[in-house]
């Protein structure tokens, strides 16, 4: 088995990750032209939503997703007000991520990884937040099975860090395999008044993490 920071693992990973990502994609052609139609017919064009995030070693690359919001301006108040009928099921079930399977086929993303970060949240790491960026995002990962969006900034971070440390191809096939049952659970879909967590307090190293 090769190590987490060996030559091999980068190597096996990124033949995986393509593989992988060409093989859901194909598979999910169908269901992928069927959202799209969804949105298309409840709030209009444009389709996908494109935003520039921080890639491995902070580098920008252009993040794809099916629009789950109106357009237009929304209220700060009311974050949850601007969330299409359609984009709510799709963000419960996660399948607004779908077209980040491309962002994997460019090397852009892996498949097991930390969330892809907004530029100005990782210009703003320190030196422990910053090890997020040393392994390509993920459409899935450590802190996405153990709460995804529920959990609180330095949460996410520690086990974000936790992952980097610790990577390798049994605890990304064990993410893979626990990451349907997060989706079906349904929790952590939003955070704590439907807004996501940014920016916290500083996340110290952890003793322990979640198994």
């Amino acid at each position: 088995m090769p190590a987490p920071s060996s030559p091999l693992y980068a190597a096996t990973k990124r033949a995986a990750d393509v593989a992988g990502a060409v093989v859901l994609g194909l598979l999910s052609l169908p269901l992928a032209a069927g959202i799209a139609a969804a949105v298309a017919a409840e709030s209009g064009r444009p389709v996908f939503f494109r935003q520039t995030r921080a890639g491995r070693a902070g580098r920008p690359f252009t993040l794809w997703k099916f629009r789950t919001l109106y357009p237009g301006p929304h209220d700060p108040e009311r974050p949850l007000a601007r969330v299409t009928r359609v984009g709510a099921w799709l963000r419960r079930w996660g399948l607004d991520e779908l077209p980040q399977l491309w962002n994997v086929v460019r090397g852009e993303m892996s498949l097991v990884g930390p969330r892809p970060a907004l530029p100005e949240q990782a210009a703003a790491y320190d030196a422990y937040e910053r090890q997020r960026l040393a392994v390509r995002p993920g459409l899935t990962g450590w802190a996405q099975i153990h709460g995804r969006n529920a959990l609180s900034w330095p949460e996410r971070i520690r086990l974000d860090v936790w992952y980097v440390r610790h990577a390798g191809p049994l605890l990304d096939l064990r993410v893979l395999l626990r990451t349907p049952a997060a989706l079906r659970s349904g929790a952590g879909v939003y955070g704590a008044g439907g807004r996501n967590p940014t920016f916290g307090p500083r996340a110290a190293a952890p003793e322990t993490q979640p198994r």
